[in-house]
């Protein structure tokens, strides 16, 4: 009797610890599939900024917190990235600020925790409260060092705005040291990155520091900074992917940095020459660039060329989308009037000082107007955060309530059972070992058939939904309009893949796209319906080929750790004149011509999308391809390979178009799947296969 009490004791601890180990592995395998969803989220959330949709990242950001696809940390640093970008300081303020002060769970928050202490840091140095960006910058450079997460960017940009606050309180030797080590941080930066990138962070966080110097009139130093500041932009032009108007730009802000600094040196000759160097750049022609040369004119007491460069100050806020606040007032307007006032242009003077009146009254009016809908939006940001927590509070005593009823059965059916065994032990014995032993083994495998089999099925079935919705992505009807011939078709060379191509109609516009994304199978097919979004979204905004591709590869480097790419060709034809606007981004090239003269096109070499970001694509045109075949494809087709290995080939493909006639775009797709299939003989695919094919009437 003491012994089945013994043996059922143990066989309740081995359940009970199952169970456990059990609940520990799901909890595990939910805690991994979080950090795959929050990844994604960020991704989405990230896509609607990058074309200013700031009002759906917020409803994306609320719902992704409640569904716990992304942390509570992460979601108050997007709401205050959101509200940065639309100018409202305050908000994004309280909104950084509650990520300083909230927990960090993972690599995930720390990564947020970087960002939002960078831009709280500068947003309070901006205002000028040094002492408040100091207690926000120099605990998160500590808590980076001490948890191993952080990028040069994040050490360089902190350590700058120490630097700056250090200057601005007096500490000159902390300020050197700080601003040294950002230094040391930008230099790493831009010595791992192959694109320009690094070189332009590097400048404009140096340009910060040599106009903290100025600011504090230790001109002295700031000439050191102004040096290399000049250093950076030489080496930025010579990197292959160096943007003529950026240099420009910063070469007149260097230009305008060293003047002002030479005439504190009292070295006006010298700064009349660093002048002359500005004026030599197109920037200084520009509205911008005549505002940031009143520095100088100021401080070389020009006034009245100052006064005729404030002539271009409403365009130049136009163009920097400023309303009229008190800051921009006193930054601006107030600097317009002493301006004329020394150059005793009275007349503009008093204009000035009117304008300034009349916008002051609804500029103190906006202002409040504006602090009552920040604070308003704040208490219903903390009710919505109160409401989350009361129902995960409510959903973890749910779960804790059915365990506890869960684990009491489990002990019920244990005691039960134990009796039940007690009573017939000494009856059974012999008949039940071997028969147990049987039943086990015979169990054993029938598990594992079940299993199996269960697991291929699941398998398939979801590889088939998942084949459904990709093909639900790309257009299987086209459209009947007169003058307009386009077919394609898209043929995965496993359940699902990663080609892709898609058209849109506008008007008398056709749209058009065919890709192929690096790799195979799931990961492959995400990707493509990331990229088929985009272009559906940039087309809808009637952008031409080359600012697509440009854009869409803006987003799609954004966290792409995978390093995945796309290939891919994006048209625009004009159905009235003929006209074809295309890039192509590393992408076969299409076949254009009539019957009997086809042959690939020529065109402009361009990166694939997804691997380098701020890339400028080139576009190029057609002037008409009325009356011609255009066959855009991917490598599916001419790299099809039969049992050999032998592929079916450019010359193959081009001996097709070139000695048969196809009276419709389906004849001519139709025809090459069969050709393939043919040429394959029985061989598996080797790779996605998708075909596009366009004809225009001459007489459309």
């Amino acid at each position: 009797m003491n012994n089945g009490i013994h043996k059922g004791l143990r066989l309740l601890t081995v359940v009970v610890v199952v169970v456990a180990a059990a609940m520990t592995l799901f909890s595990c395998g939910e805690a991994k599939r979080r950090e795959l969803r929050a990844s994604h989220a960020d991704s989405v959330i990230f896509a609607e900024g990058a074309v200013m949709h700031y009002g759906r990242m917020l409803a994306l950001t609320d719902s992704f917190e409640t569904t716990g696809d992304i942390s509570p940390l992460n979601a108050n640093r997007w709401r205050g990235v959101v509200y940065y970008h639309q100018n409202q300081y305050r908000m994004a303020e309280h909104f950084y600020r509650k990520v300083l002060q909230a927990e960090v769970k993972n690599d995930e928050d720390q990564l947020s925790y970087n960002k939002a202490a960078r831009r709280l840091s500068e947003l309070l140095l901006a205002k000028g409260d040094y002492e408040g960006s100091l207690q926000i910058a120099v605990p998160a450079v500590a808590k980076m060092e001490n948890s191993g997460i952080g990028s040069d960017i994040d050490y360089a940009i902190l350590h700058n705005n120490i630097g700056c606050c250090q200057l601005n309180l007096g500490q000159d030797k902390e300020a050197q040291e700080s601003f040294s080590k950002a230094r040391v941080h930008y230099a790493n930066r831009f010595q791992t990155d192959s694109t320009s990138r690094g070189f332009q962070e590097a400048i404009v966080g140096t340009v910060y520091t040599s106009m903290a110097y100025i600011n504090t009139r230790r001109y002295e130093e700031s000439i050191y900074w102004i040096d290399r500041c000049e250093m950076l932009l030489d080496k930025y032009r010579q990197m292959p992917d160096a943007r003529t108007g950026y240099f420009d730009e910063y070469q007149g802000r260097i230009d305008i940095m060293r003047a002002v600094a030479l005439q504190g040196l009292k070295k006006p000759q010298a700064a009349q020459q660093a002048y002359n160097e500005f004026l030599k750049t197109a920037y200084s022609k520009k509205s911008a660039g005549r505002i940031n040369a009143n520095d100088y004119l100021v401080a070389a007491q020009r006034y009245r060329e100052a006064a005729d460069n404030y002539r271009y100050l409403d365009h130049a806020l136009t163009e920097w989308r400023m309303e009229p606040t008190l800051d921009n007032i006193q930054l601006y307007l107030l600097p317009k009037y002493h301006a004329n006032a020394q150059a005793g242009r009275l007349d503009s003077a008093r204009a000035a000082g009117l304008r300034i009146l009349n916008l002051l009254d609804s500029a103190i009016t906006a202002q409040k107007k504006s602090s009552t809908a920040e604070l308003a939006t704040i208490y219903q940001t903390n009710e919505k955060e109160a409401q989350l927590n009361r129902q995960k509070e409510k959903m973890a005593k749910q779960q804790f309530i059915s365990g506890i009823i869960a684990l009491a059965l489990i002990v019920v059916f244990l005691l039960v059972y134990m009796l039940h065994k007690r009573k017939t032990q000494h009856r059974l014995a012999m008949a039940h070992g071997k028969l147990a032993e049987a039943h086990k083994q015979l169990k054993t495998a029938y598990d594992q058939l079940e299993s199996t089999t269960k697991a291929k099925e699941r398998i398939e079935s979801e590889l088939r939904i998942a084949r459904n919705i990709q093909k639900s992505m790309v257009p299987n009807i086209f459209p009947d309009r007169e003058g307009l011939d386009i077919y394609a078709s898209m043929t995965p060379a496993r359940e699902v893949g990663g080609d892709l191509y898609g058209y849109l109609l506008l008007s008398h516009e056709l749209y058009f796209c065919v890709g192929d994304v690096s790799g195979k199978g799931v990961p492959a097919s995400l990707f493509m319906a990331q990229a088929t979004r985009l272009f559906r979204i940039l087309a809808a905004q009637q952008m031409k080929p080359a600012e697509i591709v440009t854009r869409m590869n803006t987003v799609l480097t954004e966290s792409n750790e995978q390093g995945m790419f796309v290939t891919m060709f994006v048209g625009l034809v004009n159905l009235d004149n003929g006209r074809l606007d295309f890039c192509n981004a590393g992408h076969n090239p299409p076949i254009l011509g009539v019957d009997g003269n086809d042959n690939f096109m020529e065109m402009e070499t361009n990166a694939p999308i997804g691997l380098w970001p701020e890339l400028e694509y080139v576009g190029e045109f057609v002037e008409d391809i009325r009356g011609q075949l255009l066959l855009v494809y991917t490598d599916g087709l001419n790299e099809a390979e039969n049992t050999q290995q032998q592929q079916f080939g450019d010359d193959h493909l081009l001996d097709i178009l070139n000695h048969r006639h196809f009276n419709s775009s389906k004849e001519l797709i139709d025809y090459l799947d069969e050709e393939v299939i043919k040429h394959r003989n029985g061989a598996e695919p080797n790779d996605d296969l998708t075909m596009l094919c366009l004809m225009v009437d001459k007489t459309n």
